[in-house]
């Protein structure tokens, strides 16, 4: 079995994630995320970090990924084009599409594109002009597993790093 590191940033040490218990309505569902992009973990957890005024916490995992997408339904997305961006809109805006997939990855809806993204969900900005913001920008990566089977059986705990 081949294996990814990936990892989680936050305040908390996760040896057992739980899918359920993060927030509703985030980019790819309510699910546990992670990135295999270690400085974006990294940058996340300091934000949070400041925000809960506790120490900034990196999770390392090993990640099965080729073993989940031959059992699971996933969705991967390669860049910031329509069908992420409809997809991001749906699950912020409870559609809760993600409920379709086990495994959904694509880039974050960050402070880089977020302002894209939430002008044209208020109807802001138009669908053409929305793509062609979001095109000057290369995706970052996210991985949000959404199914607990899967975490329990392709995520490994590596490890936690206070940063």
């Amino acid at each position: 079995m081949k294996e990814i590191i990936v990892y989680h940033g936050g305040t908390e040490k996760i040896e057992n994630p739980i899918c359920k218990f993060g927030r509703k309505n985030l980019d790819f569902g309510q699910g546990f995320y992670v990135t295999d992009i270690r400085n974006q973990a990294v940058t996340w957890a300091n934000n949070v970090s400041r925000n809960r005024k506790k120490p900034a916490i990196l999770n390392c995992y090993r990640l099965y990924k080729e073993n989940i997408l031959q059992e699971a339904r996933y969705k991967i997305f390669k860049a910031y084009d329509e069908e992420w961006l409809e997809f991001i809109v749906g699950n912020r805006t409870g559609q809760e599409l993600a409920l379709n997939y086990d495994y959904v990855e694509g880039g974050v809806a960050n402070d880089r594109v977020v302002d894209t993204v939430n002008l044209y969900i208020a109807g802001l900005m138009d669908l053409s002009i929305a793509l062609r913001e979001l095109s000057k920008h290369q995706p970052n990566n996210q991985i949000c597993i959404l199914k607990q089977d899967l975490i329990n059986k392709y995520l490994i705990y590596d490890g936690t790093e206070e940063l």
